[in-house]
């Protein structure tokens, strides 16, 4: 091969090797700035809820800010140390929680600047650069409401789902105790609370997840008439006792308390399918919180 033909092919070969560089480069650089921003997705979100977005809500930015690059999503009920931590190791800089972040409804953090565990999770969210958005108030006003469905589809109860009155479903005949045990096994929890007698049989569910507390609880009984209350959380004083009460005067009813966690958890992952085609080249992802607590 003479000189000038092996400078030619040299030549040659750097030009595609930079070419080559340069749309990689460039492809890279355009992923990146076609990547929604944190605010872009949040309002891809709020187009699908009537009424939103809201003047007065607890749905804000916890950490981060609307304009940074989204460059994957975890949805989850708490944005706890250890679901934080697998955000870093999977690059992923934006989370949407259902619950808050900073452990009061408000995530009003002014009482807790001095306080070592409150400083450690703001310093790792501001550190690595992530979001961290709470998706409670608008997700419940969701037609249908996103956890509820998430739930229903968890216990298998579609079939039995009446849109005019999604919180009660119809369900044949079971004993309380093939109940409780259906909702251990899909939900995948070691144990439940209950009152009633294990051997009842249930028809009518009334289906409450998560704490909307004592008086919505009484209500809906009232209302609703339900063979079971199935519910997240309550106040003991509130909910428990009127159950106890009902029993004694003589009412079928009976409560299953699933744990406030594991009764809303299925609606973050209902997030997924619900959210994935809004950001097609943005991966969105569940990451269920588990339950803190030991049964000893």
């Amino acid at each position: 091969m003479t000189t000038g033909r092996r400078e030619f092919l040299t030549t040659v070969s750097q030009a595609i090797g930079a070419t080559v560089l340069l749309g990689a480069s460039t492809s890279e650089a355009f992923a990146q700035q076609s990547a929604p921003t944190v605010g872009e997705v949040i309002d891809l979100i709020l187009k699908t809820i009537p009424g939103a977005p809201f003047a007065k809500t607890v749905d804000t930015l916890k950490s981060g800010n609307a304009s940074q690059k989204v460059t994957g999503i975890i949805t989850t009920m708490f944005a706890t140390v250890e679901v934080i931590r697998k955000a870093i190791a999977t690059n992923v800089n934006f989370i949407i929680v259902h619950e808050p972040t900073f452990y009061n409804h408000l995530d009003e953090t002014a009482w807790l600047e001095q306080d070592e565990v409150y400083k450690y999770k703001r310093d790792l969210l501001e550190k690595h650069n992530i979001a961290v958005w709470r998706f409670h108030d608008y997700i419940h006003s969701h037609v249908p409401d996103g956890v509820r469905m998430g739930v229903m589809k968890a216990l298998g109860y579609e079939k039995y789902y009446d849109e005019k009155n999604p919180r009660v479903f119809t369900i044949p005949f079971l004993k309380l105790k093939d109940i409780v045990a259906n909702a251990k096994q899909k939900l995948g929890i070691p144990t439940v609370r209950v009152i009633g007698d294990m051997d009842q049989s249930c028809q009518r569910i009334l289906l409450l997840p998560g704490a909307s507390g004592g008086r919505s609880h009484i209500q809906g009984i009232e209302t609703e008439k339900p063979d079971l209350l199935i519910i997240g959380e309550l106040s003991e004083w509130e909910t428990a006792e009127y159950v106890r009460d009902a029993r004694l005067k003589g009412d079928k009813l009976s409560l299953i308390v699933l744990g406030h966690a594991v009764s809303e958890e299925p609606g973050l992952e209902w997030m997924v399918p619900f959210l994935q085609p809004m950001v097609p080249g943005i991966k969105v992802t569940h990451i269920p919180t588990g339950n803190p607590f030991l049964f000893a």
